[in-house]
């Protein structure tokens, strides 16, 4: 891993870079996952997947299987890229998730969530935390970038910048996730 005056200076780098959005105003939404709320979709010993409402009912699909969660959204999210996409190591999702909106189309609609994921790096213990960044898009939806919360030092905002930026243009099928730090 990098140490956090590199990251530091990727992070600046990457800031400098930053363009603001000048077409569409871009704000965020906070709902929670509560699998209790949500649908059983599909379980047995190994895992379960569930429907969850989302942000305003947009659906959101939320599984686990040998101990690691995969999050997609949309209308076909089992079908997506996302719905197959995890972290390597055991782990769980948060249950506060950030949307990312766009009144591009005069109102306001996802076009990326941010989700705090929680990994497990000892033995015992879930104790690091990354920000998974995902791209949302009718049969386009994916993970655009996992930021390193341990190693940066504000986290969130990067997330956004990353999901405002970089989000919208991502193609799933041949682009590659972005570690932050790399």
């Amino acid at each position: 891993m990098f140490s956090k005056l590199k990251a530091a200076a990727a992070i600046a780098g990457f800031s400098a870079l930053v363009l603001p959005a000048a077409a569409a105003d871009i704000q965020s939404a906070y709902t929670t996952i509560n699998l209790d709320e949500c649908m059983i979709m599909q379980a047995d010993d190994f895992g379960a997947s569930f429907a969850c409402p989302g942000y305003r009912g947009y659906p959101l699909y939320v599984a686990e299987g040998d101990l690691r969660f995969f999050v997609s959204y949309g209308w076909n999210a089992p079908d997506e890229k996302a719905a197959r996409q995890t972290l390597p190591q055991f782990n769980y999702v948060n249950d506060t998730l950030e949307w990312r909106l766009t009144n591009e189309s005069g109102d306001y609609r996802p076009f990326a969530t941010i989700l705090r994921w929680i990994i497990d790096v000892s033995d015992d213990e879930y104790d690091n935390e990354i920000l998974v960044v995902t791209k949302i898009e009718p049969g386009n939806t994916c993970h655009v970038a996992y930021i390193d919360t341990s190693l940066i030092s504000d986290a969130n905002a990067i997330a956004r910048q990353w999901a405002d930026t970089t989000a919208p243009e991502f193609d799933c099928e041949t682009d590659e996730v972005h570690l932050i730090p790399s």
